[in-house]
């Protein structure tokens, strides 16, 4: 493979997460998970719509988090919405906390992914938005596919 090349497949995403929050920023994360919940994700059985993130005696957690039973793994599969363990260094576990003890802010996961065939997840540090801010945001939405809509029809 070709250095600075990186294969990603996406397993799965949180839109809702961009819906309901401002993302400040954006940490990629490896996780903890068993044999038969990497080959469940392999075949893109894995869910984070109802999914959040708690630091936990300095460690990270991910909760609500369903990974569906492989089929062929029988006694081996695991509780499908069981609790999580991310791996992040130290340093930018203790930077998150802080961030975190500030009003306002919470850890969502945004998107799990293969990346040179280990899974991984991003996740993002997020301010919750108000009635309004969605209101705005769905405005500008629409303002955006109205235009595209026009400029497709003059150019045809």
């Amino acid at each position: 493979m070709a250095k600075g090349k990186e294969s990603q497949k996406l397993i799965a995403n949180n839109k809702k997460a961009y819906h309901d929050f401002f993302i400040d920023e954006t940490y990629e994360c490896g996780i903890a998970l068993h044999g038969t919940e990497v080959k469940s994700m392999r075949m893109g059985k894995c869910s984070i719509k109802e999914a959040f993130i708690r630091i936990e005696d300095g460690e990270v957690f991910v909760y609500g988090m369903h990974v569906s039973p492989y089929e062929k793994g029988n006694i081996f599969n695991k509780d499908p919405l069981r609790v999580k363990k991310l791996l992040l260094h130290k340093y930018e576990i203790n930077k998150l906390l802080g961030k975190i003890k500030e009003k306002g802010y919470t850890l969502v996961p945004l998107e799990v992914y293969f990346k040179d065939g280990k899974v991984k997840v991003e996740i993002g540090l997020a301010r919750g938005k108000k009635l309004y801010d969605k209101r705005e945001a769905i405005a500008k939405k629409d303002q955006r596919r109205e235009a595209e809509k026009e400029f497709k029809v003059r150019n045809l």
